[in-house]
């Protein structure tokens, strides 16, 4: 079996590749890179391939600038692309930051940018896997992964379903505060909690928390100030905002309750969280590459550990907190004894894709959080085509949304408003109009109105330059 990976120079798949080796749970024959950069082969793909080559698996993993030769074959494709890489983030936030608008990744202008440039290479990508594998599947990691998702399903030509671990990592600490038990490892759900949720990707609320056949969101809304302090994802929600909507938002959501909180935060860091990953990123291929010269492997896996976990624990700190934490994080992980080489383990998205595959291929039925086409009405107000992000069965047969409770009235007015900007966003980028692009953008709740929307457009434009030239 062929795994794919477009993105393959990711600073997250070296940890991804160990995962799946060192566990040896997975039945891939090869693993392709597909990483147009030659630093990052020469580093990020270096590294990949040489831990192979260290857990007894040599010649397993692969690195290729060449897409035809990287999905020719191919039986599962994850999609990890970042158009314009870590700099085209930096220009996504700043130019909404300047005019005072949030300037976040996957959300509001910044997500709308990074949509438009991505929407046409991905596009591209799957005419290429329909002419090469056309019984593979994709699956997407890009972000704004919703989004992304729709214009592959919109597109038509090859089986898609995206992937986010923020509803499932949202949902396991929740069990957790709830005193849960676990079954089934980091990636799998608490085995005596089930829970509602839906919404779209970076925009849903756990509605629903039953443990042990009990119903409990009740007892998390009315302790939410205890669970805040248990668990940093909730410590931004007002309170009352919170108990009024009476669901649980997942951490993105924090964007629309509190935009102003956000903008402060970043202004106090004096930075975005895009120029933080950024110099992160810089320092991990020069620490990569000083590594391979004056050591081997196991010295690149130490200094990419480390540094990876750096990242991991200043996720949303400059955002929600007002300053990176790279500081504190750096003094933790010094402190810390990192994975060895050989240990086994997996979770975050890349977990989640690996039980839709084994779900796909029929080796584990499982129950998942992903984005999918709203058959059968599972959010009543959208329409069959449009991409949520609910819980599926996961089978041979395919994915299959399951029922869950109506979201409530706020948090389903937010739904469709933020739909309407995302179909209205896909549309723009297929056609290459750029008035629509302009009208998608107003539609946006966190882009306040016309005039804001042409003005970020047009910036945007003049910034990104051929990328997004397409736009007529």
């Amino acid at each position: 079996m062929k795994l794919t990976i477009l993105g393959g120079g990711g600073m997250r798949m070296p940890a991804f590749v160990r995962s799946v080796l060192a566990t040896g749970a997975h039945d891939f024959d090869e693993i392709c890179l597909l990483e147009p950069d030659q630093i990052r082969r020469d580093t990020i793909g270096r590294l990949a391939v040489e831990i192979a080559g260290a857990l007894g698996r040599p010649g397993t993993v692969t690195v290729t600038p060449d897409a035809e030769q990287a999905l020719t074959g191919a039986d599962f494709v994850f999609s990890a692309i970042r158009v314009g890489g870590d700099r085209g983030r930096v220009i996504d936030e700043q130019v909404a930051l300047r005019r005072g608008v949030v300037g976040q990744e996957t959300t509001g202008p910044g997500g709308f940018a990074m949509a438009m440039r991505t929407i046409p290479v991905v596009l591209s990508y799957c005419e290429l896997l329909h002419r090469q594998s056309p019984d593979a599947i994709l699956i997407n990691f890009t972000n704004p992964a919703g989004l992304i998702t729709q214009a592959i399903s919109d597109q038509g030509l090859v089986r898609a379903v995206g992937v986010c671990d923020t509803p499932g990592g949202t949902a396991e600490h929740l069990a957790a505060f709830l005193g849960a038990s676990r079954d089934g490892g980091p990636d799998a759900e608490p085995a005596s909690a089930s829970f509602g949720y839906s919404g779209l990707n970076h925009l849903g609320w756990i509605t629903s928390a039953r443990l042990d056949g009990q119903e409990r969101i009740g007892e998390a809304l009315d302790r939410f100030e205890e669970l805040q302090a248990f668990d940093h994802r909730f410590a931004a929600f007002d309170p009352a905002l919170v108990r009024r909507v009476h669901a649980l938002p997942t951490e993105y959501v924090f964007y629309y309750y509190d935009p102003e909180r956000y903008l402060r935060g970043v202004a106090a860091a004096g930075s975005s969280r895009g120029e933080d990953i950024l110099r992160l990123n810089e320092e991990m291929l020069g620490a990569l590459a000083k590594s391979f010269a004056d050591g081997g492997v196991r010295d690149a896996w130490a200094a990419y550990s480390q540094l990876l976990g750096v990242r991991r624990d200043t996720y949303m700190h400059t955002d929600m907190q007002g300053s990176s934490g790279q500081d504190e994080a750096r003094a933790r992980q010094e402190a810390l004894e990192h994975p060895a080489l050989d240990a086994a383990g997996i979770g975050g998205y890349e977990g989640l894709a690996l039980r839709v595959i084994d779900g796909l291929t029929g080796k584990r039925p499982a129950k998942v959080i992903v984005n999918v086409p709203n058959s059968g009405g599972v959010i009543s107000a959208l329409d069959p085509s449009d991409i949520v992000e609910v819980p599926s069965q996961v089978t041979s047969a395919g994915l299959t949304p399951i029922p869950v409770p109506e979201l409530p009235r706020h948090a389903r007015a937010l739904v469709e408003q933020v739909k309407e900007y995302e179909r209205t966003a896909v549309q723009a980028a297929m056609t290459g109009d750029a008035e629509l692009a302009a009208v998608a953008l107003a539609l946006h709740p966190l882009v306040p109105g016309s005039t804001v929307a042409r003005e970020l457009l047009a910036a945007y434009r003049e910034q990104h330059g051929q990328a997004l030239a397409y736009l007529r």
